[in-house]
């Protein structure tokens, strides 16, 4: 029987049963909670993002519905996506494995794709000053994303100041800097994180 697979980005209050009570209401609605990761956590407030196998996609409104019934929880975002979607963590280690294996003039672009990837982003760029030298999809104009990011080096991964559609990181001894801009969806603290330290292994190989 074909099925959909969706993700639902899910703010839950940070209290024993919480996600119990939302594994109910998909339960009851025939979902198949597939996988789960922990985006935020902290302020009584988690930020959790489940996998759900549905046996029909009309099942998703109810689905959202459902889960928005359930005291003190909303639904920031769902999307459908492809039944052998990658785990982002899992991602991360293939996009690291692809550049060590790559020849060495080749690796810039593969960071390019497996940030895309990683991020599920709409576009992603490799900068060195003020020139991109790797690109996959259409970035924002290369003056204006030059400034942006370096008016926000005293920005932390986890700040509440950072745009939630942009990402990057900085490849310290390569000079370079890598970024990734998503429109739909928040990019959270877990991401930039993943993210960074997939920097730091680039910028080691490369």
């Amino acid at each position: 029987m074909e099925t959909t697979t969706v993700v639902v980005r899910v703010w839950m209050p940070d209290r024993p049963g919480a996600l119990g009570q939302v594994a109910s209401r998909i339960g009851a609605v025939r979902g198949d909670v597939l996988g789960i990761e922990i985006l935020e956590h902290g302020a009584d407030r988690v930020i959790d993002e489940l996998t759900v196998s549905l046996p029909d996609e009309e099942l998703i409104g109810l689905l959202t519905a459902e889960i928005d019934a359930v005291d003190g929880v909303s639904v920031e975002d769902v999307r459908i996506v492809e039944p052998d979607r990658v785990d982002p963590n899992l991602a991360a280690l293939a996009g690291g494995a692809a550049m060590a294996e790559a020849d060495a003039d080749e690796r810039l672009d593969v960071l390019c794709s497996a940030v895309q990837r990683l991020i599920e982003a709409d576009w992603a760029v490799v900068l060195y000053d003020e020139e991109i030298i790797s690109q996959v999809g259409e970035s924002p104009d290369v003056g204006w994303l030059f400034a942006f990011l370096a008016g926000s080096g005293h920005l932390s991964e986890v700040d509440e100041a950072l745009p939630g559609d942009l990402v990057w990181a900085h490849l310290v001894t390569a000079g370079l800097t890598v970024a990734a801009g998503r429109s739909g969806h928040v990019i959270h603290e877990r991401e930039r994180i993943r993210l960074s330290l997939l920097a730091r292994l680039a910028d080691a190989l490369v």
